[in-house]
């Protein structure tokens, strides 16, 4: 997560950032899964679902713009928000809800999964924390070169906002992001029932495995 993160933050290609920002993520899940206990493995699915939503609207939201120009090196942008101001609206909420801000889907999935590393191992918590840390640091960083400044580049000048068919689209993944943040019981409640039972079973084989390794140890 952290050499992922790392590598993200030098990335100056746009879509190759938001690549290495959903590989980290999945760094975030895998941690919650192998931490085998009820909040980290209910925050790796509630993260792999939020993800979902909003990996894919960053990678659509940085496409609105690119596809018209010749390239998606995060230099070649800025002042934005001049010309887009939907477009940059729409574009933070996504970024902020990549990065763990409580009030979205990403806060929750994040925060269980610290919670439950944090129970099976303080070190591992220690680098998702700072995973965590470094990847709000590049997306910040995107942000700012890409929609604030100001706007000087002549093509961006003509640039034209987010339309009619844009907003529709955008919309009922908005709804979802902060209806998973706000309201994450509505998620959790369904999850819990089978992560319950997964780790039951999971603790039984282990149970039955051991059990069989300590009679043959006898013999």
């Amino acid at each position: 997560m952290i050499y992922t993160s790392l590598v993200a933050l030098a990335q100056e290609d746009m879509k190759k950032l938001i690549a290495y920002s959903s590989v980290a993520h999945m760094g975030f899940v895998t941690s919650g899964i192998f931490s085998v206990n009820q909040q980290a493995v209910e925050g790796a699915i509630f993260q792999m679902l939020s993800h979902g939503f909003v990996s894919a609207r960053c990678s659509c939201a940085s496409g609105s713009f690119t596809t018209g120009c010749i390239t998606r090196k995060s230099a070649r942008y800025g002042g934005l928000v001049h010309r887009m101001p939907r477009y940059a609206a729409v574009f933070m909420l996504f970024m902020l809800a990549s990065v763990g801000l409580p009030g979205t889907s990403g806060f929750v999935g994040e925060f269980l999964i610290m919670l439950g590393a944090f129970e099976a191992n303080t070190w591992v918590a220690l680098l998702i924390a700072t995973g965590m840390v470094l990847g709000a640091a590049y997306m910040l960083y995107l942000y700012r070169r890409v929609i604030f400044g100001e706007l000087s580049k002549d093509d961006l000048k003509s640039i034209l906002d987010l339309n009619t068919r844009e907003i529709a689209i955008f919309i009922p993944l908005i709804i979802l992001v902060l209806w998973m943040g706000v309201y994450p019981s509505s998620f959790l409640e369904p999850i819990s029932v089978s992560v319950t039972n997964l780790l039951d079973n999971y603790h039984s084989a282990l149970a039955a495995v051991d059990g069989g390794t300590s009679l043959a140890a006898t013999r």
